[in-house]
């Protein structure tokens, strides 16, 4: 008998199919293929041509990005002239040897050359990886090599927290010591001086040579298309055409790179499919998250909701997508809601940490805080809490508004699940169960294992090597469901209420970060002999990694503690990046033998420190004493 697969919902699946432009129609909604589900086998698309070319056919005025800059300088892109920036890219990419199934790394921070950029790999076929902007070199250098890109974009520098990153210099330095990067692409951002190296070119002299013509194509578009009606953009045949630079391709065709945490010191790159990521990003949009007709997803580029579901989502849909490049307490902690008045915004998308941050600030901001557009917030990437998301219903914008928290992961292209869906009825579900180490499920309000008994369109493509070994456990544990590795118990209102990883990987301001690997990048530190990573939360009932280390004898006798937290934080850092580093190193003069590891582990979460940043110098008695006060 053959193994157990996921349950399909064809119809659900096939209506989400329409809302996306297919040049060649699927012949099923999902086949399976090595026990895994198969998507849209047969159908052929464009996510350029349905992002972008059927909207400025029908509405080329209609503002497809409000962008915003951290200095405070403003662009408003609409369809028409959207569909000339990636016409014009597309081309110019063409024009230096990028083909189809070419990896392209965008080493930017959110500017709208960054949504260009995407669209335009999107339009000729390439595949593309957007890297955090404050990667160190070092770090840069290793996702570059695991990417195995051919060309990448950076900028001159760019503006975070009121200072300028030389983003430049660090893909310089990263570069010698990559090889396969045949041309850098730079944005010309803030004008600082840059060196210029062969292959280097100016992001405006590249989409400058076609520029003229692009327009004249976006004005011909404007006359000849002006009286289509709007409808026809959810038809499943007879749209979308696929013309000019843009290429036609079957709907396996990879779309984007993600990289998971780290695992044996490199990243994994996982990679998501064309049809499953358009289609689902463009359902959640409108049956999920996108009240409204304009959407911000506050945070980086990099993430893959910014992308999933701040940028392919809202253009598939013909919506407007609010994009800010910076932190939100620049010039005054005050941004986040002058951004939403300015820019008139409808949904805000957002991690609860950056909502727990905008709570710290809001009693000082009084009335200025009022937003009037907004109607719905949304949360994902960390677990959130009661007493915030009843903030943010009553109190983020001074009315009542929905709050939705949002449930997802990167080997499923990102939300997959919503506590308060637009609609129920139509967006597909994952039907969560949850259940024990026998796979029963647990009774009510009890804590087991989140699996999921539906297949989801947004899943990744199969890889192999280290990607098959780190990610298909989710689709073999349990033939006929995917294990998620979450531990989560279903609270009284239905929602689910995460409590933790059953692996050691959490996720921090967006992005997976393993345990084990910040843990071994300590103990490779010539100056630690033990070392354990932890979970805790702050006052806020936020998340945030700790360290506790057993220091060398004549280290922890001979060096200023601060000193040592500076060095084991910039090695995080300089291996893992910015997002791994501890919030806070706790010195213990020993590990005892008294504590299995998942014990001592636990005695270090319950250790009553405070939130502050300062190391820590803690006694092995007081851990075994706060292990009277932990919980199995």
């Amino acid at each position: 008998m053959p193994d157990a697969v996921l349950r399909c919902d064809e119809a659900a699946w096939r209506r989400a199919a329409e809302l996306v432009g297919w040049s060649t129609p699927f012949r099923s909604v999902c086949e399976t293929r090595d026990g895994r589900p198969v998507w849209f086998p047969g159908g052929r698309l464009n996510a350029s041509v349905t992002c972008v070319d059927r909207h400025a056919a029908v509405e080329p005025d209609r503002v497809a990005i409000s962008w915003e800059g951290e200095p405070g300088d403003r662009r408003v892109i609409t369809y028409a002239e959207l569909l000339d920036e990636v016409s014009s890219l597309a081309k110019g990419l063409r024009s230096i040897g990028v083909r189809s199934g070419d990896v392209v790394a965008l080493h930017l921070g959110l500017v709208p050359e960054a949504a260009v950029a995407m669209l335009a790999c999107a339009r000729i076929g390439a595949v593309h990886a957007v890297l955090p902007a404050p990667l160190p070199a070092e770090a840069l250098a290793d996702r570059l090599e695991s990417l195995g890109a051919s060309v990448l974009f950076t900028q001159d520098g760019a503006w975070r927290h009121g200072t300028v990153l030389p983003l430049k210099v660090r893909a310089d330095e990263a570069l010698t010591a990559v090889a396969g990067i045949e041309h850098t692409i730079v944005v010309r951002r803030t004008g600082m001086d840059v060196a210029w190296y062969e292959g280097d070119r100016w992001y405006h002299d590249l989409v400058a040579a076609d520029r003229t013509r692009g327009r004249r194509s976006a004005r011909g578009h404007r006359g000849t298309e002006a009286a289509v009606d709007r409808s026809a953009l959810d038809a499943p045949r007879g749209v979308g055409r696929v013309g000019g630079e843009a290429v036609d391709l079957p709907s396996g065709h990879p779309i984007y790179l993600i990289s998971q945490a780290h695992r044996r010191g490199r990243p994994v790159v996982v990679t998501h499919g064309l049809a499953n990521s358009l289609v689902t990003a463009a359902a959640l949009h409108e049956w999920g998250v996108g009240e409204g007709p304009r959407l911000w997803s506050a945070g980086d580029v990099s993430w893959l909701a910014v992308q999933t579901h701040g940028i392919y989502g809202p253009l598939a849909r013909g919506v407007t997508t609010v994009l800010y490049e910076g932190t939100l307490d620049v010039p005054t902690h005050a941004r986040a809601w002058e951004i939403m008045r300015r820019h008139g915004v409808t949904t805000m998308m957002t991690t609860p940490s950056v909502l727990r941050t905008m709570r710290g600030w809001a009693p000082a901001l009084a009335d200025t805080s009022r937003v009037e557009s907004l109607r719905r917030v949304v949360l994902y990437a960390e677990p959130s809490d009661p007493d915030l998301r009843s903030w943010a219903a009553s109190d983020l914008g001074h009315h009542p508004i929905t709050v939705a928290d949002g449930w997802g992961q990167v080997e499923l292209g990102g939300i997959c699940h919503l506590s308060r869906p637009l609609d129920p009825d139509l967006l597909p579900s994952v039907a969560p169960e949850i259940i024990d180490d026998t796979g029963r499920p647990v009774p009510e309000g009890e804590a087991g294992e989140l699996v999921l008994t539906e297949a989801w369109a947004g899943a990744m493509l199969p890889g192999a090597g280290d990607v098959a070994a780190a990610t298909d456990h989710h689709w073999t544990t349990r033939p006929g469901l995917y294990t998620t590795g979450d531990r989560v118990r279903r609270t009284p209102e239905g929602s689910l209420e995460f409590l933790g990883r059953t692996d050691e990987v959490v996720s921090l301001s967006g992005q997976l970060v393993s345990i084990s690997e910040v843990r071994q990048t300590l103990l490779d530190h010539p100056f630690v002999q033990r070392a354990d990573v932890i979970e805790r939360r702050d006052t806020q009932g936020g998340r945030y990694l700790a360290a506790a280390v057993v220091l060398d004898p004549a280290t922890a006798a001979a060096q200023d503690l601060s000193a040592v937290a500076r060095d084991l934080n910039e090695t995080v850092r300089d291996n893992l990046g910015g997002v791994a580093r501890p919030r806070m190193l706790i010195f213990v003069d020993r590990f005892g033998d008294e504590l299995r590891g998942d014990e001592r582990r636990r005695a270090l979460t319950a250790l009553p420190l405070g939130d502050t940043p300062e190391p820590r110098r803690v006694t092995w008695a007081q851990v075994l004493a706060a292990a009277d006060l932990s919980t199995p």
